[in-house]
């Protein structure tokens, strides 16, 4: 069942504020420049204010799932935050990985494709991971929900500091999950905390 929005209260956004400041002091981000969540090209979320808010049940379940991740805006450019974040899903969450950008390269030994629409049939996919500038997002948003069906397509992503409201109404109208402005491997930090508390 996709996520519902409602109004933000002051305690979530408080604590998305502190979750994304104090990334780096938790350990999660190494010192390699692709390690970190966000480009110099994201919109600064924290001047926002957002009608979408994520569920963290939503974000568990899609964390926790093996299934396979379309990463978009994932090139050889070991410096891009998507370069980075892949590669933990692959090789430290062991998710299945495809590469989506224009120039539809090799990355991680994974075949890249020039745009979701290229990716072949019967490939089963769970999340839309969106590593685009959030005024471009909408476009990939509309892509995934235009081949949902077609690819089993779960959920939608949008990376930490990538917000498109309309986009994510649209995604929920299809019947896609939608996590926004969060990056996964920050929220996996929670989901391990909480999942060593049960």
């Amino acid at each position: 069942m996709a996520c519902l929005s409602r109004p933000p209260s002051a305690a979530t956004a408080t604590t998305e504020s502190t979750r994304r400041r104090g990334a780096e002091s938790q350990g999660i981000s190494p010192a390699h420049p692709s390690d970190r969540c966000v480009d110099r090209w994201t919109c600064d979320a924290e001047t926002m204010t957002l009608k979408h808010q994520n569920d963290p049940e939503l974000i568990r379940k899609l964390l926790m799932d093996p299934g396979i991740w379309v990463v978009v805006g994932l090139s050889s450019h070991q410096d891009r935050p998507a370069y980075g974040v892949s590669r933990w899903l692959k090789f430290e969450q062991g998710k299945g990985v495809i590469p989506v950008h224009p120039r539809a390269e090799t990355v991680h030994g994974e075949r890249g494709y020039a745009s979701i629409a290229d990716i072949p049939d019967g490939t089963d996919i769970k999340v839309v991971d969106c590593f685009v500038n959030s005024h471009h997002v909408g476009a990939v948003v509309d892509d995934a929900i235009a081949h949902k069906d077609r690819l089993e397509i779960d959920a939608v992503w949008m990376q930490l500091g990538v917000v498109d409201e309309a986009a994510a109404e649209r995604a929920l109208a299809a019947g896609l999950d939608v996590v926004m402005d969060a990056c996964p491997r920050i929220e996996w930090r929670t989901v391990r905390s909480e999942g060593m508390a049960r």
